[in-house]
């Protein structure tokens, strides 16, 4: 199951660790596409949190978002990595890996 996380959140969550977040916007054809991809990884263990950009304009801009879905990696509450557009699986996982490694 996707977390959602939004402004009040947003700075605790991604805190610790290494954290990938999706800025998915609702009325976004690709992000509805991306959805069931990225609810599929995060029933296999891999922690993927959700942000509506409309909801979370702060947030947005504080990370200069502009294309949807973008995906986010941070490690420690530092930004490690920024990608934007729809990915099949296995091409968001090595993408996640890429900057993991």
């Amino acid at each position: 199951m996707l977390k959602k996380v939004d402004e009040k959140n947003f700075d605790e969550y991604i805190k610790d660790g290494v954290k990938f977040v999706a800025f998915s916007a609702p009325w976004c054809g690709y992000c509805q596409k991306q959805k069931p991809i990225l609810e599929e990884l995060s029933e296999k263990n891999i922690e993927i949190a959700e942000i509506n950009p409309d909801d979370n304009p702060n947030i947005t801009n504080k990370y200069d978002v502009h294309a949807f879905p973008s995906f986010l990696l941070f490690r420690e509450g530092k930004m490690i990595g920024k990608f934007a557009g729809y990915r099949p699986k296995y091409d968001l996982l090595n993408t996640i890996m890429d900057y993991l490694g």
